[in-house]
């Protein structure tokens, strides 16, 4: 073919990196090009997982699985009914790489190794003839009528370096953007940003004496945003800067742009113990007063809390060493409920919570078609990854919008 119809990819991530490979299997005409700006592909497979690659995850109910979405959820609905879990499973499993399902629903391969899921993309890469470009970083893209380039190409793709690359059909899935400024060669297409916020991050709570006790997990239990309805349960780490885990990490999710609002100086409460409120905890102590009437409470913890967290908490409820259950004042009992069930913290400021880092934000849904992953102000552009307004909880979930985001784009980038 004197004059191959060419795809330009940008962005050596997971959804470009799908969309490339799958693009260049379906479409045999098509010749498809991968611009990556750095010098390393696909780095957030990489570090994964702690190096592991959380794949996906074992969630295959569509209407569950978009829960996981604090943005986008209604959009993904849409895509995954095209491409979802199962997919990913199986794509992956007919490429040689199996995952595995661990207790929290998180799937990785089963080599525990983020290499296997690489070298399973460049293989694939190699395999359909990817062309690849390193250290070409996007600074600019053209939208022409076909009428005004010699060959025909509706896009010009201007990188750093001043060279210039035409393409027929461009698929940007440059990732989550920090900062509005990044997106202003995107606005140029008349495309909407929605303000990129991030998301996924700890909580930083400066000069709190419960940084004490870092390294702590505390399985189940509920974190509240004060001032508002929105709440999340799992399993809470405290750190030397304050508080991490699924259950901070999800409500720092659903909060993003609230927590943005408020320049990240916000209260929150905790309840230790998420089987209780504070009438039903009272209910319990009471009856612990007589089922362990003579022992001392520092020494019979009977709610399985860990024992430097149970110390911590009786000591800001006043409650001395040598106190037995049944000697328990009401002052230093009501204390310590609320203390159990409502125990309220200051945060200010926030922590990337290492390789999850996610933004809020992007491109604006309403001007991506779901089916295609098409603009539908520019045809021929299509989109795919964070760089649109959609992101998932920690657990695998930003993995399989891009998996579902990438491949559907490379269904469609060629169609006729």
């Amino acid at each position: 073919m004197n004059n191959p119809k060419i795809l330009v990819v940008i962005g050596g991530g997971a959804a470009g990196f799908f969309c490339a490979v799958n693009a260049a299997r379906i479409h045999k005409g098509l010749k498809v090009v991968l611009l990556e700006k750095s010098n390393k592909l696909l780095s957030k497979v990489k570090v994964s997982g702690g190096g592991r690659c959380n794949t996906t995850h074992a969630c295959f109910n569509i209407s569950e699985l978009i829960t996981y979405y604090p943005r986008g959820a209604s959009f993904l609905k849409k895509a995954f009914h095209q491409f979802s879990t199962t997919d990913t499973v199986s794509w992956f499993e007919e490429r040689g790489v199996t995952l595995k399902t661990e207790s929290d629903g998180r799937m990785f391969p089963v080599s525990d190794s983020s290499q296997t899921m690489i070298d399973c993309l460049l293989t694939e890469a190699q395999k359909h003839h990817v062309e690849i470009i390193m250290n070409a970083d996007a600074q600019q893209v053209s939208f022409h009528s076909k009428e005004d380039l010699n060959d025909g190409k509706k896009f010009v793709v201007t990188l750093g370096n001043g060279k210039e690359i035409n393409a027929d059909y461009l698929c940007i899935s440059s990732g989550g953007l920090m900062k509005a400024a990044q997106f202003q060669w995107l606005e140029k297409s008349g495309h909407t940003i929605v303000q990129p916020v991030p998301s996924l991050f700890t909580f930083n709570l400066p000069g709190n004496a419960i940084s004490e006790l870092m390294g702590i997990t505390v399985p189940n239990v509920t974190v509240k945003l004060i001032g508002t309805k929105l709440q999340q349960q799992g399993n809470l780490l405290i750190t030397h800067w304050g508080m991490s885990g699924p259950a901070i990490l999800k409500l720092s999710a659903y909060g993003a742009l609230e927590l943005a609002n408020k320049n990240y100086d916000f209260q929150f409460s905790v309840n230790w113990l998420s089987q209780f409120n504070e009438n039903t905890l009272r209910e319990k102590i009471q009856q612990l007063r007589f089922d362990i009437a003579s022992q001392k409470i520092i020494n019979r913890n009977p709610f399985g809390l860990p024992s430097r967290l149970w110390e911590y908490l009786l000591n800001i409820s006043g409650v001395s060493d040598e106190l037995r259950w049944a000697d328990l004042p009401a002052k230093e009992q009501n204390k310590l409920i609320k203390n159990l069930c409502t125990h309220e913290f200051h945060a200010k400021g926030k922590t990337t919570f290492k390789e999850e880092f996610v933004t809020a934000g992007g491109i604006e849904l309403s001007e991506i078609d779901a089916n295609s992953m098409q603009s539908k102000l520019v045809p021929g552009l299509f989109f795919a990854g964070e760089i649109i307004n959609v992101d998932g909880v920690t657990g695998g979930f930003n993995f399989q919008n891009a998996w579902t985001t990438g491949w559907i784009a490379a269904q469609y980038v060629f169609a006729p």
